[in-house]
C-alpha cells in the first residue's frame, strides 16, 4: 500500500525523476480526460495530485483565459512542475493535502480534475465532502482512477512477474492505486458526500512503457523505478531479484511490438457535480 508518507518521500522523488515516461504512459488517457474536463468552460480549476503538472498545464493551454491551481503533497514533483510552467501566469502550483485545502476567501473552484489522484485519500468520503464544501456550487469534477486490478492487464502481469512479492492488499478499497476500482463503491463515496449527477467512462489504452532504440529496456527500467514491481523486486535477495528481472524482461519483450512496448491497462474517467 502507499501512503501519505511514501508520496512525500521515496515515491514522489521517483516520479519526479520519471515524470517524462510517465506522462507517455497515460499519453491516451490524459487525452480522453482533458478533452472531458475542458468540453465546458470554467474560471478557476483545482488540480488534485497534480504530480508533475502535465494536467494542469494541458487545461491551462486549453483555457487561457482561466486559471489553474494544481496542488500535490510531493515538494518533488511540484518544484518540476513549476520548472515546466514557462510563460504560463494563469497557472500555479501549491503544496497542499486536498482533504484540507480551503479556498481562503478567494473564488473558488468550478472545476475540480484529478489523473489519479484521488485513490490514496485514508477517508474518501470526508476527503470529498470537504473538496465539494471548497467548490462553488454547480463544480464539475472530472478524474481518472484505475479499474479493478483484474482488468488491468499489467498489474496483473507484473504481479507474476514478482510472485508473491507484489500481493494485493487484503481490503481491496484500501489507499492504492485500485482502491477505486469499483464503480458501484465510488458512486456511494461520492453521493455520501454530496455530490451529483455521477458518471462512469471505462477507458481502454495501451500503457506505453518503453519506445525508441532499445524499448525493451526503457521499458525495463521504467518498471523498475515506477509501479508495483518496483517495490517488490528491490525488496529480494540478490539472486531472487535477478530471477524477478530476468522475468520482467521476458514479460517485456513479449509485449514489443516492434517500436515500442505497451501494456493494456483501463480506467475509469469519473464525472460528478456539486
Amino acid at each position: 500500500m502507499t501512503d501519505r508518507s511514501d508520496w512525500e518521500g521515496r515515491v514522489g522523488r521517483s516520479w519526479a525523476d520519471e515524470w517524462r515516461r510517465t506522462d507517455r504512459s497515460f499519453g491516451v488517457l490524459t487525452d480522453r480526460l482533458v478533452e472531458v474536463a475542458t468540453r465546458e468552460a470554467f474560471s478557476l480549476a483545482l488540480d488534485i495530485g497534480c504530480g508533475a503538472g502535465e494536467t494542469s498545464l494541458r487545461l491551462a493551454d486549453a483555457r487561457r483565459e482561466a486559471r489553474v491551481i494544481g496542488i500535490d503533497i510531493s515538494e518533488d514533483l511540484l518544484a518540476m512542475a513549476r520548472e515546466r510552467v514557462g510563460g504560463r501566469a494563469h497557472v500555479e502550483f501549491r503544496f497542499a493535502d486536498a482533504s484540507k485545502w480551503t479556498a481562503s476567501g478567494q473564488k473558488r473552484p468550478d472545476l475540480v480534475l484529478s489523473r489519479h489522484g484521488v485513490m490514496f485519500f485514508g477517508q474518501p468520503e470526508a476527503a470529498f465532502a470537504h473538496i465539494r464544501s471548497q467548490a462553488e456550487e454547480g463544480c464539475r469534477l472530472v478524474f481518472s482512477c484505475f479499474r479493478a486490478r483484474s482488468a488491468n492487464e499489467w498489474a496483473m502481469k507484473l504481479v507474476n512477474v514478482v510472485a508473491g512479492n507484489a500481493s494485493p492488499p487484503s481490503d481491496p478499497r484500501a489507499p492504492g492505486p485500485f482502491a477505486f476500482g469499483d464503480a458501484e463503491y465510488v458512486e456511494q463515496v461520492l453521493s455520501s458526500a454530496r455530490w451529483s449527477d455521477i458518471g462512469f467512462e471505462a477507458v481502454d489504452y495501451p500503457m506505453i512503457a518503453g519506445e525508441g532504440a532499445d524499448a525493451v529496456e526503457d521499458a525495463l527500467s521504467y518498471f523498475l523505478r515506477i509501479g508495483p514491481a518496483a517495490g517488490a523486486i528491490a525488496a529480494l535477495d540478490a539472486d531472487e531479484r535477478a530471477a524477478a528481472i530476468e522475468r520482467l524482461r521476458e514479460l517485456l519483450s513479449a509485449n514489443f511490438d516492434g517500436e515500442r512496448v505497451a501494456l493494456l491497462a483501463s480506467s475509469w474517467i469519473v464525472t460528478a457535480r456539486a
